[in-house]
């Protein structure tokens, strides 16, 4: 097939100069063919893959044949989904830049009646919607058809296959006849087929053939995994990777949920998208993606289609889809536009033959992986490391730092170990605690099962090893079994009110016996409190005479404990090591304001002001994952975010280090870049997940 430029379609100027302001001077093969013959008013069928360009194939025809002077519904476009309703009319807006006159006006069920109440009455001559929303505005009487020249139907396989067929037909059948009826799919089913016959006359077919239904530019594998360790797996791959931007498609809208979680847990940047969120929030969540805001969008299958998204550089099949129709739309969300792309899914069991299936479907080979190992992952993260540091020197885009080097070198370090030590400081801080000792790692595949033969023969060795049924227990199998007690004694048995018996007082010293002259010890208070002790004997210890005299047994409330030595503050501090301690400590605290008040011992609850802890208005207060329990003092995080943004020590305000996390208050000017910078970076050999706070 020949390549056309745009310039040789027969286009307005109008139209040639928005679509070189895009960028494109090429038409793709499906626009190549089909806009000279929707120029010309034939019903046309099209046929192509996701991502080949289908939008801008029907959208520069139905511009071109749009007359800007009447303010009716000139062309109807119906979409699936209310997210590429937006996309579709977003494509329009750009393509209409400098013509004049012609408006696009998306309506979907979820947005507001009254704005496209507004945009219908301003005369909008292209109507972007949802079948049924579209149907309600025709109920309504707001949406008149009588002035329609062409109704373009995108992703009809989809909207047939989510119930829209009944919609579909009475919306054509409302058409004026006279129109131009154009189907677009990148499948074309039977009941797709049917509709051809019945609304369509002599459609012309462009249909773009190609050995593989998926795009040649996307990387496509799968890796055999247990369903319990796909999100380790999957962690794992975006390390190695070091991916930032992806799609992770689920099946259902829990699983979606659930793993939005994990990834969030784990300092990763992700939101979910499905059915169950209101139109206000999926536009929210959109809007993030679409800007970068996010790193990983969850989503089921209803962002399969319809999502534009540049430089998308991974979709996962978290879980496998029920056909290959939805493998090769899930996938089409990157690799789009003659963009590379990587498509990695995750099979277990009996996955493993909806993966030949989508082999099948897809007339192409998808390759099994293996699954990286940690050090791998360590080995990765390394050359990424080295990578930083060769663009770095190569651009020489760093402030020198010569004075320092040589006071090292004078000191008498070489130039070797003063590298190795920055690097070290860079990947896991001056004082990083001791590594974990080594677990077992996860088996991420299934065990083998052993042969019928072999479980028949382990079963009857258990059977055997058990004991009889009315064997008597073993010494060794008893498990400190309580006596069996009848239910129906314990009913009529009287209730007895528990006695509570008070811990007993500790006792730090040894004891010495009372003289020969001392009382003796007052007896009990009651025949009921002698009982008790017997049931529940208080702790003794052996008074020892001083000169042979017999030992005398006392409970240990009656003790007296010797006077025990307190030190002073002044004596602890000096005994710990300076190190150790965190800022601020042992300095003396300021007497409360309402001790320099006279009547301060009349001073009452009501009067007592609390700190002021608010931050700054000219600073953000961040939140980190590292702690005490790390090892973290605050010139940790203070050094930490220097030596990742490359800013002043003087843009960090308190450091408030707690026992699991940390806050720390930075210039507002830079909450932004210190974000984006130290976010997954590592203090103390921790890896930091920081977020506004």
């Amino acid at each position: 097939m020949s390549i056309k430029l745009f310039s040789e379609l027969g286009l307005s100027p109008e139209i040639l100069k928005a679509i070189e302001k895009l960028g494109f001077e090429k038409a793709a093969p499906i626009q190549a063919e089909a806009i000279p013959v929707l120029m010309s008013g034939r019903d046309v069928v099209g046929q192509s893959q996701t991502g080949s360009g289908k939008t801008a194939a029907f959208a520069i025809p139905a511009i071109e044949k749009t007359d800007a002077t009447l303010k009716a519904v000139q062309v109807l476009i119906l979409c699936p989904t209310r997210e590429l309703a937006v996309q579709v009319a977003e494509e329009f807006h750009k393509l209409t830049l400098f013509k004049r006159g012609i408006t696009s006006l998306p309506i979907y069920g979820g947005q507001s009646y009254e704005r496209q109440f507004w945009g219908l009455k301003q005369g909008a001559q292209i109507v972007i919607g949802t079948p049924g929303r579209v149907m309600d505005h025709m109920r309504r009487g707001t949406l008149r058809l009588e002035t329609l020249k062409m109704v373009i139907l995108d992703e009809a396989d989809v909207m047939l296959n989510m119930g829209f067929r009944e919609d579909i037909e009475t919306i054509l059948k409302d058409a004026p006849k006279e129109r131009q009826t154009v189907f677009f799919s990148a499948t074309m089913p039977r009941p797709i087929r049917d509709l051809i016959e019945r609304f369509s006359r002599e459609p012309a077919t462009v249909k773009i053939e190609q050995k593989a239904m998926t795009v040649p530019t996307v990387e496509q594998c799968y890796y055999e995994v247990d369903r319990r360790f796909k999100v380790d797996l999957l962690t794992r791959l975006i390390d190695i990777y070091d991916l930032k931007l992806g799609i992770i498609f689920c099946n259902t809208k829990r699983m979606v949920d659930e793993l939005v979680d994990h990834l969030e847990a784990q300092g990763y940047m992700a939101d979910r998208l499905h059915g169950d969120m209101t139109q206000a929030q999926r536009d929210r969540v959109m809007g993030k993606f679409r800007k970068s805001g996010l790193e990983f969008l969850v989503a089921t299958d209803i962002a399969a289609r319809g999502i534009d998204v540049d430089d998308i550089q991974v979709v996962f099949n978290y879980d496998l889809p029920y056909d290959g129709e939805d493998y090769v739309h899930r996938i089409g969300r990157t690799g789009r536009a003659g963009r590379t792309g990587r498509a990695i899914s995750f099979a277990s069991g009996r996955e493993l033959f909806q993966i030949r299936n989508i082999e099948r479907y897809t007339n192409m080979r998808i390759q099994r992986a293996k699954i990286p190992t940690v050090d791998e992952v360590h080995e990765v993260r390394a050359s990424l490391f080295l990578d930083k540091l060769r663009t770095t020197l190569t651009s020489g885009e760093y402030k020198k730092q010569d004075h320092l080097i040589e006071r090292l070198l004078e000191e008498g370090f070489n130039s070797t170990d003063i590298a190795s030590a920055l690097i070290h400081h860079l990947q896991g801080g001056d004082a990083a605690p001791a590594k974990p000792a080594p677990r077992e790692e996860p088996s991420f595949e299934r065990p083998e099962r052993p042969p019928y033969r072999e479980r028949r023969d382990d079963r009857g060795g258990r059977y055997e090893d058990r004991p009889a049924r009315n064997a008597p227990y073993r010494d060794d199998d008893r498990r400190d079994r309580a006596p069996y007690r009848d239910p129906r004694e314990e009913r009529s048995a009287p209730r007895v009110p528990k006695t509570v018996i008070p811990p007993p007082k500790r006792v730090v010293k040894t004891f010495h016996a009372a003289p020969a002259s001392a009382p003796a010890p007052a007896p009990a208070a009651s025949a009921k409190a002698a009982e008790c002790r017997a049931v529940n004997p208080q702790p003794a210890f052996v008074e020892k005479p001083a000169s042979g005299a017999p030992e005398v047994t006392r409970p240990v409330s009656e003790a007296k404990t010797e006077s025990v030595k307190t030190f002073s503050d002044a004596e602890i501090l000096a005994a710990v090591k300076p190190e150790t301690l965190s800022p601020g400590f042992g300095k003396p605290k300021p007497a409360p304001f309402y001790a320099k008040v006279a009547g301060a011992e009349a001073f009452s609850k009501k009067t007592k002001v609390k700190a002021d802890r608010k931050t700054p208005a000219d600073q953000t207060r961040l939140h980190l994952n590292v702690g005490e329990e790390m090892g973290v003092v605050p010139i940790d995080v203070v050094n930490s975010i220097a030596g990742e943004t490359g800013l002043p020590g003087k843009v960090v305000g308190k450091v408030d280090i707690r026992e699991r996390h940390s806050f720390v208050d930075v210039a507002a000017e830079h909450a932004n870049a210190i974000l984006a910078k130290l976010n997954r970076a590592e203090i103390k050999g921790h890896k930091v997940k920081i977020k506004a706070a």
